[in-house]
């Protein structure tokens, strides 16, 4: 039985549940922002058309894009924290919950840095284009 008067001790790395979710959270993100931008983007093309200012356009990608840099950022870098948590180095032959949530971590750290790349070349594709034709 749990003993409810023990505490979780802040230097290990928290269960491999509350951070299995930090995996799908930045890809999540950059996906949200692809659809935002194209949709945007698209329905601009559609209302606005070619032939006008696309001021407004890209200032919504940008404040898109700001957001999602920012959320990926805040994800990158708890995972960084939960990775380096750990002292010693990763030991690759055993399976103990330990070295799973570190293994989330650095995984989460590395899918983090994907998302970023991957949503500074969606906006550079809106930046680049420009145009509606």
């Amino acid at each position: 039985m749990h003993d409810p008067s023990e505490r979780h001790d802040e230097s290990q790395p928290q269960q491999i549940q509350e951070h299995l979710w930090w995996i799908v959270l930045s890809p999540s993100i950059w996906a949200i922002h692809f659809l935002a931008c194209y949709v945007t983007a698209a329905i601009w093309c559609e209302k606005v058309g070619s032939n006008s200012d696309s001021g407004w356009l890209l200032g919504l990608v940008g404040g898109y894009t700001t957001v999602a840099v920012v959320a990926i950022s805040v994800i990158a870098g708890w995972s960084l924290r939960s990775y380096r948590r750990r002292d010693q180095s990763p030991s690759y032959d055993s399976d103990d919950p330990s070295d799973r949530t570190h293994f989330i971590g650095f995984t989460a750290f590395l899918l983090s840095l994907l998302s970023l790349v991957a949503t500074f070349f969606t906006a550079l594709a809106m930046v680049i284009v420009r145009s509606c034709d």
